[in-house]
């Protein structure tokens, strides 16, 4: 295999503007096909097949990879029916709506890799930002010592036009902890391990909706390494914040989604700046290295495995 044909399952706001984008400009890649109630929405992309459900798709026997982009209630029937018919799967994040599901996820993808060496990616696309792979490395090498506390902030506005299904709790599972939270949890797991330990809140301070509007969650990791990851839809003021702090220094990546790498033991004052930007396209990454591992028959190579996508479900299933 050369050239990996993807089906893409949902047509929403991720998936025009990255997902697609992503597997278009990746050279390795042919968009195959959508799964779509509306036709029309894949109308639009010249020579793509549309199919109304994800056991239609995954029976054309040219398809190899599922990007499913679909709504979290969604994910773990597709994702089984695909691995069952012998598709690679790369997942958006959460990987499913509860921790059981997400256990019957990982279940299914061993399954498949047993029987047909299929893939199963969780699209985590912050772990493959340049200046989060080097604060893995700079931890490894003791830049800081010991590492002790990270801190993740994410604090926006409720604005969701175009996303309302991420207000229905059927849908989505919640409100903030699983779309924004989701992502620092991950990355909390990629940098220090699974976690021991997990609690914490939920609230709706402001927003009478039927999710939560803020989030507060608690992690313990090997070695006493604490998290704390608070992520909210309640603030006018928008932060997006990670620290790690050690016993002889701190990495400060604020804001996450920028270029800045700070460290030493005062970033503000004494500390040295790199400057690591993510992709133009976040997504673009996590696509290209999918390609990678199923080129190279290569689970290892996978930046997110099923297997720890799970923890996020598992600490998400402990705060709630």
């Amino acid at each position: 295999m050369n050239t990996v044909n993807w089906v893409v399952a949902g047509i929403g706001d991720i998936a025009r503007k990255r997902v697609i984008p992503a597997i278009q400009s990746e050279p390795r890649s042919r968009l195959y096909g959508f799964v779509t109630r509306d036709p029309a929405k894949a109308a639009a992309y010249n020579g793509a097949r549309s199919w109304a459900s994800i056991e239609q798709a995954v029976a054309d026997p040219a398809v190899d990879a599922v990007y499913i982009a679909l709504p979290v209630a969604f994910h773990a029937g597709a994702a089984i029916a695909a691995l069952r018919a012998g598709k690679h799967v790369l997942c958006e994040k959460p990987m499913a709506i509860n921790f059981a599901e997400s256990e019957r996820m990982v279940d299914g993808g061993r399954a498949a890799s047993r029987a047909s060496g299929r893939l199963f990616g969780v699209s985590y696309y912050r772990r493959l930002y340049p200046k989060l792979l080097r604060a893995k490395l700079l931890i490894a090498e003791g830049a800081i010592g010991r590492p002790l506390l990270a801190e993740a902030h994410c604090h926006s506005w409720f604005e969701i036009e175009g996303r309302e299904w991420l207000a229905d709790p059927a849908l989505s599972g919640g409100g903030p902890l699983y779309d924004i939270g989701s992502h620092r949890i991950d990355l909390m797991n990629f940098l220090f391990g699974k976690p021991e330990r997990a609690c914490g809140f939920r609230s709706n301070a402001i927003h009478r909706i039927a999710v939560e509007d803020s989030a507060t969650v608690l992690m313990q990791f090997p070695g006493g390494v604490h998290a704390v990851i608070d992520a909210r839809w309640n603030s006018r003021i928008a932060r997006d914040q990670f620290r790690i702090i050690g016993e002889n220094g701190e990495i400060v990546l604020d804001p996450l989604n920028g270029p800045e790498l700070r460290l030493g033991p005062e970033p503000r004052a004494a500390g040295r700046t790199e400057m690591l930007p993510p992709h133009t396209n976040l997504h673009f990454p996590i696509v290209e290295n999918f390609v990678d591992a199923i080129l190279a028959n290569d689970p290892s190579r996978l930046a997110c495995p099923a297997e720890q996508a799970a923890w996020v479900d598992w600490t998400i299933e402990q705060v709630v």
